[in-house]
């Protein structure tokens, strides 16, 4: 049984290859991470380190344990890796432990054995297209500078094949925000009928935004349309994780997304060698909570650096707290609002999409919620 010594619910976000990937996407944040471990070209996570992760964690008292395998891109693992967590998962597991795993993925490296592992153990999977070959190409690149398309939507029909359950992850970037029509129909062609939408919202070090970066306004319009398409029609067919979590709150006061949470203490990153963040987006030197190695759960939850990180949260703009919708957005992601305007820097970057977004939105979710 687990011990009493984790109480708070937490679930794991875990780079078993570091930021190590096959493709180069011109707008990903993750790939310079890899130069904190500068021993090594190239990361992995070894046994012991693995082994610590899921023993450790499924000693802590939670509903469902939750592992999350993202990268730079988990299926550089392998199957064999795969197959490991399965073992070690049921070797560490209790009678009524409730297990999940899922994978982030750009796509390119599934085969028929990984695809049957992740069918067989009921893998969630979440693909990354960012729409029509044209739209996905333009950032979503090999490291040779070839589009990533092709190789995406093989692996696409793989998963199909066997029947694994998996989202669409689209990134909004400025290459397919202004073509909300495009995508969506291009997912629904596809029989892609679970999809998530997540804004492209990056800097440099003067605090521009880059050429991928997307507007406030523009994330509205893209969302909007997105909405339009959805409803009425696709509601009872097509699954939007960015509605579904509103509609969540709404009706059960869930929050699903980690966004709409008013503190940052949600999850942790491991990484590779086992060292502990507070979250993908700040996966910073400085915020380095610890190692699964030297330190439980228990204590890496009680670090008086991650209880700061998660308060953060809460440190929005003194206008949001005034906004009839701070309760749906709780001042959005703490990344988008890392390079607010000078004067109100802990408000979103997104901020007057969203307003617009819930205005226009919000009396059609109230009736989809009576409704359930």
């Amino acid at each position: 049984m687990p011990s009493k010594a984790g109480n708070r619910t937490f679930s794991l976000l875990i780079k078993p290859a570091s930021a190590d990937c096959n493709l180069a996407c011109d707008y990903c944040f993750y790939l310079e991470k890899s130069t904190f471990y500068p021993d090594t070209r190239r990361h992995r996570m070894s046994l012991p380190v693995l082994e610590r992760v899921i023993a450790s964690y499924m000693k802590t008292r939670q509903p469902v344990y939750s592992f999350g395998w993202q990268g730079g891109e988990p299926a550089l693992m392998g199957l064999d890796f795969f197959e490991k967590v399965v073992e070690l998962q049921e070797a560490y597991g209790f009678p009524g432990a409730v297990v999940s795993n899922g994978l982030q993925t750009n796509g390119t490296l599934i085969d028929d054995s990984l695809a049957a592992h992740f069918a067989e153990y009921k893998f969630l999977l979440g693909v990354s297209i960012d729409g029509p070959e044209r739209l996905h190409n333009l950032y979503r690149k090999s490291r040779g500078g070839a589009g990533s398309y092709r190789e995406v939507r093989k692996g696409i029909e793989t998963l199909q094949k066997h029947d694994v359950e998996f989202n669409a992850l689209v990134l909004v970037s400025s290459a397919n925000v202004e073509n909300p029509r495009g995508v969506y129909n291009h997912l629904k062609e596809l029989g892609i009928n679970y999809h998530q939408y997540i804004p492209c919202v990056e800097f440099d070090e003067t605090g521009t935004p880059l050429e991928w970066t997307i507007t406030g306004e523009g994330w509205g319009r893209f969302l909007q349309a997105i909405y339009r398409l959805w409803y009425p029609a696709d509601i009872r067919t097509v699954s939007i994780r960015n509605f579904d979590a509103i509609l969540q709150l709404m009706v059960n006061n869930d929050v699903v997304m980690c966004t709409m949470g008013k503190n940052c203490r949600q999850y942790f990153v491991v990484e590779h060698n086992g060292d502990v963040y507070p979250c993908d987006f700040f996966v910073q030197k400085d915020l380095r909570i610890g190692n699964v190695l030297e330190d439980s759960w228990e204590e890496l939850g009680k670090s008086r650096q991650y209880r700061n990180f998660g308060r953060k949260k809460c440190e929005w703009d003194s206008r949001c707290g005034t906004c009839e919708y701070l309760s749906l957005c709780a001042g959005d992601c703490l990344k988008h609002r890392w390079f607010g305007d000078k004067d109100h820097k802990n408000r979103s970057w997104l901020c007057e999409g969203i307003r617009e977004f819930y205005s226009a939105t919000l009396p059609g979710f109230s009736r989809i919620a009576d409704n359930l």
